[in-house]
């Protein structure tokens, strides 16, 4: 994962969001539902509560889509994450890392951008909600699954 990193927290767990950043899952309820193949946290358990993993799905190793709450690949591999500079450097894993740093409570300078595009990804609620039937799950499975990996809900819609 990361080494020599660390940070510190300014505000209580899962409290004292930023105003308009109101996500529908925390972390550990992401990873109970299944988000990117599982093999995300696999290597830096210690960092956080040891509850969010009690019921999470992983997958050691390389991703399994099976793990996924919709059964599907829905990601772009990181080094298209690191291609397009979407990465923080103190967040190398991209915005889960950074959401569950700020969950945990570590406010950082990045937060602004963060929290923008975990709103951009409004659009595709939108895109759901005109293509698909309420708690229609077999419409869009990749689009839902996408929208689990930035902590919206989307068996809601």
């Amino acid at each position: 994962m990361q080494q020599g990193y660390s940070y510190a927290l300014s505000a209580p767990m899962g409290e004292d969001f930023a105003e308009g950043f109101s996500p529908d899952l925390t972390p550990a309820q992401m990873l109970e539902l299944g988000v990117f193949g599982g093999c995300y946290m696999t290597d830096c358990r210690d960092e956080f509560p040891a509850d969010w993993f009690e019921e999470a799905k992983l997958s050691p190793g390389k991703p399994d889509k099976e793990l996924n709450y919709f059964g599907i690949h829905a990601s772009q591999p990181l080094s298209e994450w690191q291609r397009k500079g979407w990465l923080h450097q103190d967040d190398p894993r991209g915005w889960f890392q950074w959401y569950c740093r700020y969950f945990m409570g570590r406010r950082h300078d990045d937060d602004e951008r963060q929290i923008g595009r975990w709103r951009a990804m409004r659009r595709h609620v939108g895109q759901l909600r005109s293509a698909c039937d309420t708690g229609d799950l077999s419409c869009r499975p990749r689009q839902r699954q996408a929208l689990l990996h930035w902590a919206y809900d989307s068996r809601k819609l």
